[in-house]
């Protein structure tokens, strides 16, 4: 059974430290309040589960006569039914598991057929940015609203006229806001071009469906769903993937090697050289077994409960939100400004004196946010392990800081901002960092 709505007052499911004390700069101890799903997201409890049976058994996959190669062949060979059922693959659609979305696009990127311009819009994650600037790129800009996307993407297919590929996101890893796929994907066909999704944002908050969007390639992260183990996901169709160069030249990619030739084998294998993650593409399939358990009507409701007493904090405390558009559907991702705080201080002091953990900067989308006309902001980002009690920790906290500044003394340290100093004891963690002196014992990865 999926544990729901349990003791932290509101989390739809357990994630591993979703009771984790940390320190504060002034010595107390207060529960972690994470905000910061949208960057990397805690693995669910029961990720952390399946991860830890299988791991007596790991071996070498495929080859490997053994008993423990045996089980972990098949794990990894279910694990990759899973995902495909997941994101809605057909039936002749290739399933390749690689290292995150970045990954999954440099791979795709490798493949393409000579000739394709690919175009994309200018506030994409650098993720679905860079691995296309190899070749020859159409930039469709910053629309204002979805339907301006569909104009200026209609108008560029119209230009290019030839071999196309259109790359675009689900939902912004800036402003959550979800993009019309459908609509970009009908479009895109009429022309013969070829639609991939970024769906590093939205696979988390909604059900995907590539078959039903007539979307050609998908990629996610691992990370993003609860399943830190790094695996991610590139799926699609199999024609460019079987064609194309091997992305990793090594074992497990060939048919045959001489001396002076390599035949190369064709389907997923083609492009996981080397030993895969198996470990990691597991932890990703038993978190898309989860979320698909749990229901997306109940993952949306508890978000979208989150989301609106977020903004309206946000708005209540005179925050500037970051958005292209006006209205429409949005994940749990805001991006804000608060006036006269700026946002490294603002993340810092969150952390350092409220435990709160949100992200700053510029989000891995330096056009975007050039774009809004601010080089850094502060992103909260919502999740099932988001409880109502962490929404108004980080609304207090933005309140207090905004009106009376910190506490604590800070100072830049390269792009971030830290205490100064800072006394908070870090774990021991084995050995690999130095334990602090009077650390608080740690919590149950998994408690209730």
């Amino acid at each position: 059974m999926t544990a729901t709505h349990t003791h932290a007052g509101g989390r739809l499911l357990e994630l591993v430290g979703g009771d984790l004390d940390v320190p504060l700069v002034g010595g107390e101890w207060v529960r972690y309040a994470n905000l910061d799903n949208a960057a990397s997201a805690p693995a669910l409890c029961r990720v952390a589960d399946a991860v830890a049976e299988l791991a007596p058994y790991y071996g070498s996959v495929h080859r490997g006569a053994g008993f423990a190669s045996l089980v972990s062949t098949e794990a990894y060979a279910r694990a990759r039914e899973v995902v495909g059922a997941f994101v809605g693959a057909r039936p002749d659609d290739a399933v390749v598991f690689t290292r995150n979305t970045t990954d999954a696009f440099n791979l795709l990127a490798g493949v393409l057929p000579a000739g394709t311009t690919v175009l994309t819009f200018t506030g994409e994650h650098h993720a679905n940015l860079l691995p296309w600037r190899r070749g020859d790129v159409v930039d469709l800009g910053f629309p204002a609203s979805a339907a301006e996307a569909l104009a200026v993407l209609e108008a560029a297919l119209r230009r290019v006229g030839g071999a196309a590929l259109v790359s675009v996101t689900g939902a912004s890893n800036v402003t959550g806001e979800v993009w019309p796929v459908a609509e970009i994907a009908r479009l895109a066909h009429r022309y013969g071009a070829r639609v991939a999704l970024d769906a590093a944002q939205l696979a988390a908050h909604r059900p995907l469906d590539i078959a039903a969007w007539d979307v050609d390639y998908v990629a996610f992260s691992g990370h993003k769903v609860y399943a830190p183990y790094g695996a991610g996901v590139l799926a699609g169709r199999s024609d460019w993937l079987d064609a194309g160069r091997p992305y990793l030249a090594g074992g497990g990619a060939v048919r045959r090697v001489t001396a002076d030739d390599v035949v190369w084998t064709t389907g997923p294998a083609r492009h996981e050289g080397g030993t895969p993650a198996a470990l990691g593409a597991v932890a990703l399939a038993a978190a898309v077994m989860v979320l698909e358990e749990t229901g997306w009507e109940r993952i949306r409701s508890h978000e979208d409960e989150l989301l609106e007493r977020l903004v309206a904090g946000l708005d209540a405390v005179g925050a500037r939100r970051l958005a292209l558009w006006d209205g429409g559907d949005r994940v749990g991702v805001v991006s804000f400004t608060v006036d006269g705080v700026e946002p490294g201080l603002l993340a810092a002091a969150l952390s350092a004196e409220h435990g709160i953990g949100v992200r700053d900067g510029a989000f891995c989308a330096h056009p975007l946010m050039a774009h809004f006309g601010v080089p850094r902001a502060v992103r909260a980002s919502l999740g099932v392990g988001t409880s109502a009690d962490d929404v108004d920790r980080l609304l207090d906290g933005v309140t207090r800081i905004a009106s009376d500044g910190p506490r604590w003394d800070y100072i830049a340290r390269g792009a971030s901002v830290v205490p100064d100093p800072d006394p908070r004891p870090r774990p021991s963690l084995g050995g690999l960092l130095s334990a602090g002196a009077g650390r608080a014992p740690a919590s149950a990865p998994c408690s209730g």
